[in-house]
């Protein structure tokens, strides 16, 4: 329907392609019916030779409701927006998915570190790997992340996914995603930042089921050693 826009790749991209679809159905009609309107009104009801400008004084139920109608109209088709973007934030913002991937997020001037908590699952242990603007993860899978800044504001931005939230110095924002198709997609600063803003650019590389347990065990190699033995995991579990 919005052709213009990336391709959507996450599970609840649809949902926010379907709600500007309807912000731009119900806001363009009524943008070209009230251009119309004024420029009618200009070449009509203008002062010509022998003719005083026409204008209507607001004072009388029927030229008033020129204008309270269409203020009922509006204010009920804003209300449907409202309904419908109450419902998607809910199911994005505040239904943060339990048993998912972990990542945290560190923005700072002028590039992205992503932080894993390696094969104990635990943050804060030797496993812990730090990659610098490459975010990899598996497709199909929720992905949870929690942003952090170590400077200014920023804005973590992945347009395929949908996703775009300011980074805050001194907060911890959580967020999900969870992305259908594997490939790799830009991440962008969509906060002016500093000189360099423009050099903030980072990837998300989705990944099949087999390579995400292949770049396990690439990055963990003691992980990928200890499923060799009896009654130990295996990368695919400790994903």
């Amino acid at each position: 329907m919005l052709s213009w826009l990336p391709e959507n790749i996450s599970t609840y991209g649809r949902d926010i392609d379907g709600l500007f679809a309807l912000i731009v159905w119900v806001t363009t009609p009524w943008f070209l019916l009230m251009q119309g309107i004024i420029l009618w009104s200009v070449l009509f009801n203008r002062r010509r030779v022998g003719r005083r400008a026409w204008y209507l004084r607001g004072d009388t139920w029927g030229q008033l409701a020129w204008i309270l109608v269409p203020t009922a109209i509006i204010l009920g088709l804003d209300f449907l927006i409202d309904a419908r973007s109450a419902l998607v934030w809910a199911h994005i913002k505040q239904r943060v998915p339990a048993g998912a991937t972990e990542v945290r997020v560190t923005a700072k001037q002028f590039n992205w570190e992503f932080l894993y908590p390696g094969p104990d699952g635990r943050f804060g242990t030797d496993d812990d790997l730090t990659l610098d603007n490459e975010l990899h993860v598996p497709v199909g899978q929720n992905v949870v992340f929690t942003l952090q800044s170590k400077d200014v504001i920023h804005s973590f931005f992945i347009p395929n996914v949908r996703l775009k939230q300011d980074v805050l110095p001194g907060r911890s924002i959580r967020g999900w995603f969870n992305a259908e198709k594997t490939g790799r997609y830009e991440i962008a600063c969509a906060e002016l930042c500093g000189i360099s803003h423009y050099t903030m650019r980072a990837f998300l590389v989705v990944h099949t089921a087999d390579e995400y347990r292949d770049w396990i065990e690439e990055k963990w190699p003691q992980a990928a050693s200890a499923a060799a033995e009896p009654g130990t995991p295996t990368a695919t579990e400790l994903s």
